[in-house]
């Protein structure tokens, strides 16, 4: 079961870092999304601050099609895009999948003129939540 909050919603996985991502990768493709932008977080705060943090990568995720309807409307949602998804490992053989609610986003801008592709975007990603959950 997927849960959710104010900001998206959280799929449990149990299985090692590099396999999430690859399935997260998958999952968004079914569904019309490529990951535009890949940050390793952990390879970056060492880095640039010398911090150690668990694997943690966060995944720039975009719809072609609902990016395009999206900023037709409202070229300002650019500031929101892509969609955010984190790979976050809590445990040896424990990682966290965290999609943002497009919904969320909306709210920020307060445009009901883009509920509908918002709406779509949600249905997308809580799909992918759901099948990598079920996986």
């Amino acid at each position: 079961m997927t849960e959710t909050n104010q900001i998206g919603f959280t799929a449990h996985l149990k299985t090692d870092f590099e396999t999430a991502i690859q399935r997260v990768t998958d999952a968004l493709k079914v569904e019309g999304f490529g990951v535009l932008t890949e940050i390793n977080v952990k390879e970056t705060l060492k880095k640039k601050i010398d911090a150690d943090f668990r694997p943690y990568k966060i995944l720039g995720a975009c719809n072609p099609t609902l990016a395009h309807r999206a900023l037709t409307t409202a070229p300002q949602v650019g500031l929101l895009l892509p969609c955010n998804v984190t790979v976050s490992q809590e445990s040896e053989g424990l990682v966290n999948v965290s999609i943002v609610d497009p919904i969320a986003m909306l709210d920020i801008l307060q445009r009901p003129d883009l509920e509908a592709v918002a709406q779509e975007a949600r249905a997308k990603l809580e799909r992918v939540a759901a099948s990598l959950q079920n996986s």
